[in-house]
């Protein structure tokens, strides 16, 4: 005999659903705590977002951003390819998180030379998801609540949320610029630290200096005699270089790249910064790495794993393919590190001479992709606003965007908050553009000049 069914599932929840009391009310009820980590207080704002955002609605031509617009060389892309295509399936799938080893061989073999050491791949090298990523894990990693981290202004813009994420606190001092007496165009090497003021930033909380060299958003190569300053001051504190070199091979006017682990005492103490980004003209490819000593590496491997833990292995294939060309064209001509920056200075020169011709005054850069002019004489198209708080060169940069069709980066972006006055008279221009890029910009700039000349 069967026994009579009991009630349905559908009416046991409707019951337990109106004795737990619910109503659409509390269905829709909203969370209303706070939900984000304190760490992020105060660095949710970023120039790119803002600045990429206007370029998208208003701009004919982008001089802002820092990336080619010309294709990768051929070989590279080539690499690519047959990395992406070619019968090692393996290359689809996971490879070492620290570093695809045919990649970190690469670099250890490069960077051994360029540093007169011996390096071994596996524990002088880790390969990142760009230098940007490299720079995380070097704050996470030796930054602790409290730490002093000096940063030379004007730097680039994530250093400073950055260390402030790992609970550090910036400590900020400036390159000040020396105009020349004799008229002549400014150089990004008249921007100089003053030693005593350096100096006086040091105590004993801080922990690590933040090198950028060549630097953006200037162009300044630091000079052997600038590098033995902070290096002396790093061994006198004893205390750590993060030294940012993603421009290392981008350097004009037969200027020397002097990578500052390999001045006395400081290859213990520095992390040393790279990207295949800027190396060979693939921002979007994301592969950075980190060289230097393994006690300090080993703290980076346990931030890397614990993120990111793992790069493109596509992607890695082929930069490790580029690096094994160029060392095999070393110094030569045919070398992709010789051919890029003199591709780039002609068009540093070509972009100088259209801005000194409408009035802004370049400063000459000594390496990176870009350099700042002084726009003071323009104040008659964009004048000042008494009582703003916003940067003047900030306003310009918009106004010149929504109104000339030309975009570009106010170089108080580059400064901590305390100090985006100081120096606000100038904008950042990227030149590593195609010709017609150049040209198109150009265009704008002889057109703004001949509405300003005319009755």
């Amino acid at each position: 005999m069967l026994r009579r069914a009991g009630p349905s599932l559908c009416h046991f929840l409707l019951e337990r659903k109106s004795s737990a009391g619910y109503s659409s009310h509390s269905r829709e009820a909203k969370m209303s705590r706070p939900v984000h980590a304190q760490r992020l207080e105060g660095i949710d704002k970023n120039i790119w977002v803002e600045f990429v955002k206007l370029a998208a609605t208003y701009s004919t031509v982008n001089l802002g951003q820092g990336f080619p617009d010309f294709p990768p060389p051929d070989f590279l892309k080539e690499a690519f390819v047959r990395a992406l295509s070619g019968g090692n399936h393996m290359l689809h799938q996971y490879t070492r998180a620290f570093g695809h080893p045919p990649l970190v061989k690469m670099l250890a073999q490069l960077f051994g030379k360029l540093l007169g050491r011996d390096l071994d791949p596996m524990t002088n090298v880790m390969v990142t998801v760009g230098a940007y990523q490299a720079l995380f894990c070097c704050f996470q990693a030796f930054i602790d609540e409290g730490d002093e981290v000096i940063i030379i202004e004007p730097f680039f813009d994530c250093y400073e949320p950055m260390v402030k994420m790992a609970g550090g606190m910036p400590v900020f001092v400036p390159l000040r610029p020396k105009p020349p007496k004799d008229g002549k165009f400014m150089s990004s090497a008249d921007w100089q630290l003053d030693p005593a003021e350096l100096a006086s930033k040091f105590s004993k909380r801080t922990k690590a200096i933040v090198l950028n060299s060549p630097n953006n958003p200037l162009g300044k190569v630091f000079s052997r005699g600038e590098l033995e300053l902070i290096a002396d001051l790093c061994v006198k504190h004893d205390i750590l270089c993060i030294s940012d070199e993603v421009y290392e091979w981008l350097i004009y006017d037969g200027k020397e790249h002097i990578r500052i682990a390999s001045l006395p005492g400081m290859w213990d103490r520095t992390l040393t910064i790279g990207s295949a980004g800027k190396t060979f003209s693939v921002t979007g490819w994301k592969v950075g790495w980190t060289v230097g000593p393994d006690r300090l590496l080993q703290h980076l491997r346990t931030v890397h794993q614990n993120s990111v833990y793992h790069c493109a292995t596509v992607a890695q294939e082929a930069v490790a393919q580029g690096f094994q060309r160029e060392l095999e064209f070393y110094g030569k001509p045919e070398s992709y590190f010789i051919q890029l920056p003199k591709e780039l200075q002609q068009k540093r020169d070509w972009l100088v001479q259209s801005l000194d011709a409408v009035g802004m005054k370049p400063t000459i850069p000594e390496g990176t992709y870009f350099l700042v002019a002084d726009i003071s004489q323009f104040k008659s198209d964009v004048p000042e606003v008494p009582g703003s708080d916003e940067p003047y060169d900030s306003r310009f940069a918009k106004w010149m965007v929504k109104n000339k069709g030309l975009a570009a980066i106010p170089l108080s972006a580059f400064y901590c908050e305390a100090h985006k006055n100081n120096y606000n008279h100038f904008i950042r221009f990227c030149f590593a553009k195609e010709e017609a890029t150049l040209k198109a910009a150009n265009d704008i700039l002889q057109k703004w000049k001949r509405e300003k000349t005319s009755p």
